[in-house]
């Protein structure tokens, strides 16, 4: 199958490539970027001789006429207007910004103070949290990827909160991650001189995730109160560590609660629930597409603390991206995904 990367001088644009590149069934047709005519190992010298492909100008309609599936790594506020244009040709999209997640528009004007794309091209789009909505996913021709924080906080608390088990206004979650989550554009937040040996929160309760997190906990549980959200950057390149804080509201043991997330998870390959005990770390998860989840009851305070990981760029990026667009085109999830974590 045919595609292409529109977006690619980014590092959610980058990575795809990296995956793509040794995928069995979908093939490289283009790559596109407003950057200009130039190959893609001149923005990323890493790629020489590997792939010598010229980034080309975005042009849906040529695009569409010489692939099936575009995957679409453009910042948000473009990838929407890209996404209109597409509309009448037919091809498969995934998007990787954050311009079809949320169905209010409102709410979007509010987060991320741009103009939303058309009602229609948002519906047109299945939120793309793959290990809850897959048969959506498969049915669909339209993927909104969903943010990074928001799939790991989503994944930690999908089975508590979908059974009911914690008092609805008690979710606090406490997140963290590497300075890619910024992107590629320089700033002062992501510079070496301003990060290293150093861990600062940012976006204080005003994270643009926060809309996205709470319509999928409403759609799992209308009770759900708005929840407490903090966002804080490492001094690491890529990985992101959610930690979530609920209030159990019946009487059970972490046993019980376990077998709750076996039982939700046991099908799922991408997903990893540490033994009890045992609590992930960033490292373990770097360069997979893998989320591995750890769990801890507090019998003193009846408070569980959920810890879910991911590497920002695979799966709350490109990884999960690739696993969309495996399930949307019929094939099997792990497909061009087999990846062992980098250790060290």
């Amino acid at each position: 199958m045919k595609v292409s990367v529109i977006g690619t001088t980014g590092y959610g644009g980058i990575e795809l490539l990296r995956i793509l590149h040794s995928h069995p069934v979908f093939q490289i047709q283009s790559i596109h970027s407003t950057k200009g005519e130039l190959p893609i190992w001149k923005e990323y010298p890493h790629l020489f001789d590997i792939n010598n492909q010229v980034l080309e100008v975005i042009n849906p309609e040529e695009i569409a006429e010489k692939s099936e599936l575009v995957f679409l790594a453009t910042p948000s506020g473009v990838s929407g207007q890209l996404a209109s244009q597409f509309a009448e040709y037919n091809v498969k999209l995934v998007d990787l910004s954050g311009d079809l997640r949320l169905k209010n528009t409102e709410d979007y004007i509010q987060w991320y103070k741009h103009e939303p794309a058309p009602q229609a091209i948002i519906d047109r789009a299945v939120y793309g949290l793959t290990e809850w909505n897959r048969e959506q996913v498969a049915a669909a021709d339209w993927i909104s990827n969903p943010g990074c924080y928001s799939t790991a906080s989503l994944l930690g608390l999908g089975p508590i909160v979908k059974e009911k088990l914690i008092d609805p206004a008690s979710i606090i979650i406490d997140a963290k991650s590497g300075t890619s989550g910024a992107g590629r554009k320089p700033t002062r937040s992501n510079m070496h001189a301003e990060m290293s040996e150093n861990f600062k929160i940012y976006k204080v309760n005003e994270h643009q995730h926060i809309p996205e997190i709470e319509q999928q906990l409403l759609d799992w549980n209308q009770e759900i109160k708005p929840i407490t959200f903090s966002t804080h950057l490492l001094p690491i390149s890529r990985g992101i560590m959610a930690t979530a804080y609920v209030q159990v509201q019946k009487d059970m043991t972490l046993s019980d609660i376990y077998k709750i997330y076996q039982e939700y998870y046991q099908d799922n390959a991408f997903v990893r629930i540490r033994p009890e005990g045992h609590y992930p770390s960033v490292k373990e998860v770097c360069g997979s597409n893998y989320c591995d989840i750890g769990l801890h009851l507090d019998n003193r305070t009846g408070r569980l603390t959920i810890i879910s990981v991911i590497d920002n760029l695979m799966k709350g990026a490109a990884g999960q991206a690739v696993q969309n667009a495996n399930i949307m085109t019929g094939l099997d999830e792990t497909t061009g995904l087999n990846f062992i974590p980098m250790y060290p």
